[in-house]
């Protein structure tokens, strides 16, 4: 089984003759309690082409001190890194393995480089005895494996790493202390960067090389730099979608959905032989973690409903029903994620996007000024949603202007990732039509969500009955979404008058 854990540390440049200050000194440490000294020894992993080094990732199989085995590294903020621990194994265990799969895919990872530390160690404790921080001199010796690079290299270090629980502000305290002492921040983030750079060969660049296109200004540029954002998030986000992080499935769908329509908006920028597949693979992914996404959201929705009644009005083990209700479609929803991920149909879509981002397929409005070109997109988006709403202007309440409603959010959603997406070129007036859009898309995605809780709550309803339970708290939770979704009915006309004009210049006509 892996386990995480939150690092927070920061790490200092010595030699072998630096002596540590008095740390006692440092606001909030009373005590200073020598630990010994431990011999480390690392070995690095990662592939060829040091892929996960270029993404500030880092993978070891360690032995020595109190925490022997595999480690794999994920960078949150700076000197802020997520630390998955695993069993010390001959081979990389499944969990870490599962966790490289977007980065690494079907690559293998191989020791790239060595690292013997002789870590001297140190506890800073409070008034209570309680520990505050660790601090270590490490003297290390780094060697380069597989031929990678030349040679070794070695150095000393001071690393002061947060205890958990405990407050940051005692990493600055010691900082203080440390800078008044001679000693400053080091200029690598990493063990592992430094020796890669020092043995020569790390990665030329962070991330994968941006495709050359006829400069930053033009559509083809800006549109690119969009396209690969959207991208780099699905491939960041794989690992926190697996390690179930909050809202990661939601965000990785979001990035999967703005993927897909700059691929359609976009069209003039990049050929559509090219782009149409691949928009359909993210229709599918997009529809796999929706999966999920829509349980919880929905889940969500009906306990806060039923936590909303008076308890006059539960009738009957609505919790409990509600609770197993959930407990089984999230977990099967989650089963579906994960199978996902591991598809080989998942990992070829991400070596497809890879590909087309490193060799795109420029149409000639690629190489034109950026403005007329997004103007035109925006404004095509536009005029497709103004038409959805419109028709569904017209509808009385029932099952079709549900569905037209539903149309007229995914429009809205498209015009908004294009206004977005132009932003950059078009400035303000784009941005205030994507707040605009925003608006409409907030207001028919509340309606959607009470039509899919309309459904579920009468499933709900006959479940109840069938099993002898009263249906009275479900058939009360189904006519409040129906009159929440006849209030947003009531709300689109006025939201949609603000953004009916998209208060953008005019289209090129090229």
């Amino acid at each position: 089984m892996a386990e995480t854990k939150r690092e927070i540390e920061r790490k200092y440049e010595a030699t072998p003759g630096t002596r540590l200050p008095d740390l006692t000194r440092a606001p909030g440490v009373s005590a200073v309690l020598e630990r010994g000294v431990t011999e480390l020894d690392a070995v690095y992993y990662d592939t060829a082409g040091l892929r996960l080094a270029a993404d500030s990732l880092t993978l070891r199989r360690r032995t020595g001190g109190g925490d022997a085995g595999w480690h794999l590294k994920f960078p949150v903020a700076s000197g802020i890194r997520d630390e998955i621990r695993a069993p010390l194994a001959d081979t990389l265990p499944r969990p870490l393995a599962g966790l490289l799969r977007s980065r690494v895919r079907d690559e293998r990872v191989v020791p790239v480089v060595r690292l013997r530390s002789s870590r001297d160690v140190r506890h800073l404790l409070d008034a209570s005895g309680t520990l505050l921080a660790e601090v270590s001199v490490d003297v290390v010796h780094a060697e380069r494996l597989g031929g990678g690079g030349a040679g070794g290299t070695g150095w000393t270090e001071i690393e002061v790493e947060l205890a958990d629980d405990a407050d940051p502000a005692v990493l600055d305290a010691v900082e203080k202390r440390l800078r008044k002492a001679g000693v400053h921040p080091s200029a690598s983030p990493s063990k592992l960067a430094r020796a890669l750079e020092e043995t020569g060969g790390g990665p030329a660049t962070p991330g994968r090389t941006p495709p050359t296109v006829p400069g930053e200004h033009t559509a083809g540029g800006l549109v690119l730099a969009y396209l690969r954002d959207q991208y780099e998030a699905i491939v960041a986000l794989d690992p926190a979608v697996r390690r179930d992080i909050p809202d990661a499935v939601h965000r990785m769908r979001v990035a999967t959905r703005r993927l897909r329509s700059a691929f359609k908006t976009y069209r003039k920028v990049l050929d559509r032989t090219a782009t149409d597949p691949l928009g359909e693979e993210l229709t599918w992914l997009a529809g796999e973690l929706g999966v999920a996404r829509d349980q919880e959201v929905l889940a969500d929705r009906l306990r806060a409903g039923v936590d909303d009644l008076p308890r006059t009005l539960v009738l009957g083990p609505v919790r409990g029903r509600l609770r197993i209700w959930t407990r089984t479609r999230a977990g099967a929803a989650r089963r579906r994620v994960l199978t996902t991920l591991d598809s080989p149909r998942y990992l070829d879509l991400l070596a497809a996007l890879d590909d087309l981002l490193a060799d795109p397929p420029l149409r000639r409005a690629a190489h034109r000024d950026a403005g007329p070109v997004l103007t035109a997109a925006v404004l095509r988006d536009h005029a497709r949603l103004a038409a959805r709403a419109e028709h569904a202007l017209g509808l009385t309440p029932g099952h079709e202007l549900d569905l037209a409603l539903h149309e007229t959010r995914k429009a809205a959603k498209r015009c908004r990732y294009a206004a977005e997406a132009a932003t950059p070129a078009l400035g303000k007036p784009a941005r205030k039509l994507a707040e605009k859009v925003k608006a409409v898309q907030s207001v028919l995605g509340e309606h959607q969500d009470g039509v899919v809780a309309r459904d579920a709550l009468r499933h709900l309803a006959v479940q109840a009955h069938a099993a002898g339970e009263s249906a009275f708290t479900w058939g009360l939770l189904h006519g409040r979404e129906e009159a929440g979704c006849a209030a947003r009915e009531r709300e689109f006309p006025r939201i949609w008058a603000k953004a009916s004009h998209p208060g953008l210049g005019a289209p090129e006509t090229r």
